[in-house]
């Protein structure tokens, strides 16, 4: 699941940006006073619930994927394994023949 995993990745990394950016907000709204400094620290209280939401929910969503593609490479492994085994055999006979054809000239 390595390349699921790079998107996941790219997504954790969205979420960490996100979290530098509330607290360069945090640090922006400390300087503020009066009635835009309560408004920010709603605003600032908001976008942190937001966030905790989404990340709950790509958690959900990233067990869910990992769990069916788990599922998935279990019922396919053994197909996949008895096909490869196949396949190189095949690659064999293929080698057999190319070298009877060049040592019959």
């Amino acid at each position: 699941m390595s390349d699921k995993n790079t998107g996941f990745d790219e997504i954790e990394s969205l979420f960490q940006e996100i979290g530098t950016k509330i607290e360069e907000l945090i640090e922006k709204g400390k300087e503020a006073s009066g009635e835009a400094k309560v408004d920010i620290e709603q605003k600032i209280k908001d976008l942190r619930s937001k966030k905790t939401t989404l990340e709950k929910e790509f958690n959900k969503g990233k067990a869910r994927a990992e769990k069916l593609y788990q599922e998935k490479k279990e019922e396919y492994e053994p197909t996949f394994n008895e096909s490869m085994g196949h396949f190189k055999e095949g690659v064999k006979q293929i080698l057999e023949g190319i070298k009877i054809l060049l040592g019959s000239k």
